[in-house]
């Protein structure tokens, strides 16, 4: 029987050689925002090895937006000319599409990366004051946010477009806005952190307002050929918190916005939060918003580690992606085993061609690189 895992998939005019996905992971090893060669290591090594899609780690579309002073932005020509570096090394030896998540970490931004703790970063030491929809910390260890007035909203809005047109100047393939985890975009969604009384608070619809308008505006800004998904948190796992019947009228509200993937993630609004982690632990999130769309896909994510696993989430019809994200980077090459466990094909690099289990201490098979002076 054949893989669904290795069965290619299109998303608007970008067609993907199979359905796994490198997710976007937090490296904190960039400065000012600017990539560094550690995203060039990163990023390089994932994208000779087949997978379908390559994510970059959430990238802030201010500076304010970064989860730490170490983490990624795109939103000077410092941070575009440092991708464009790591843009060109994909294109030129990879074999797999690239395309970055856009993000604004709201008031879970100006913290150390976890290796420190994750404490918050005052500005005297450089830091920055975390925006949100309303005055109220992430926990009781957090800064208290600013809350957002209209021309702040605005602001973020406009810094999402900016990003998306420094993306499209990279020619990047496709873009994901970050609304899930307890940043900007889903502490507007949810009603533990949006207390607002204004049009982008109190109803779902008025909490949706900032998400959708944003993504309007960014699928406006961001070629009609390239496609626009949305990672989303489907449930914040506590009582009175954004809820999975939530999700569902959120990405019908998204694919008739023109949204081509939505990527089913949870948690991360509260430190409160009772999570239930298990292998696969989150699909059940993406195949209830799966049932309940038309075409839009359906990405999957959460502890999917074995290739049979992966395979029969898509066979059973319940995503049409998987992500990965500590599994790739405990296992980089893990689509290669994949393939081999499934009987299927994936896209070596000549240089490595020879690893294949078919071809241990055979010639290299095709037309090598031609060498470089």
């Amino acid at each position: 029987m054949d893989s669904q895992l290795f069965k290619p998939i299109k998303l608007r005019n970008l067609e993907l050689a199979n359905r796994i996905v490198v997710a976007p992971m937090c490296q904190y090893s960039a400065v000012d925002g600017t990539a560094s060669d550690w995203h060039l290591m990163h990023l390089g090594q994932f994208s000779v090895t087949g997978v379908g899609l390559l994510l970059t780690e959430a990238t802030g579309v201010v500076p304010e937006g970064r989860i730490s002073p170490n983490c990624l932005g795109l939103y000077s020509d410092e941070n575009e000319n440092a991708l464009k570096r790591v843009a060109a090394f994909v294109r030129e030896y990879g074999n797999s599409p690239i395309g970055i998540q856009l993000a604004h970490a709201g008031r879970k931004a100006s913290t150390e990366p976890p290796w420190r703790g994750q404490g918050p970063v005052m500005p005297e030491d450089g830091g920055w004051e975390p925006a949100a929809p309303s005055a109220i910390p992430f926990s009781n260890r957090s800064v208290m946010p600013k809350a957002l007035d209209k021309a702040g909203i605005e602001h973020a809005q406009g810094a999402f477009v900016a990003a998306a047109k420094r993306a499209e100047r990279l020619d990047l393939d496709c873009i994901e806005i970050h609304a899930a985890h307890g940043y900007l975009m889903q502490s507007f969604l949810s009603p533990l952190s949006n207390k607002r009384e204004d049009e982008y608070g109190g109803s779902l619809e008025n909490r949706m307002r900032f998400l959708l308008e944003t993504f309007g505006k960014v699928r406006a800004a961001w070629p009609k050929e390239k496609p626009l998904g949305v990672r989303i948190t489907s449930s914040d796992w506590i009582d009175g918190g954004w809820e999975i019947g939530d999700s569902v009228v959120l990405a019908r509200e998204l694919e008739k916005r023109g949204c081509d993937f939505i990527v089913a993630s949870s948690g991360g609004a509260t430190p409160d939060a009772a999570v239930v982690a298990g292998p696969g632990y989150q699909v059940g999130f993406a195949a209830e918003i799966k049932r309940n769309l038309t075409d839009m896909a359906v990405m999957a994510v959460g502890l999917i580690t074995d290739p049979h696993q992966a395979d029969s989430i898509i066979r059973s019809g319940q995503a049409d992606m998987v992500a990965l994200a500590r599994g790739m980077l405990y296992r980089p090459h893990w689509t290669w085993e994949a393939a081999v466990a499934l009987g299927q094909e994936a896209a070596y690099p000549h240089q490595y061609a020879r690893c294949h289990p078919d071809l241990l201490g055979l010639p290299v098979p095709g037309k090598l690189p031609a060498a470089k002076n």
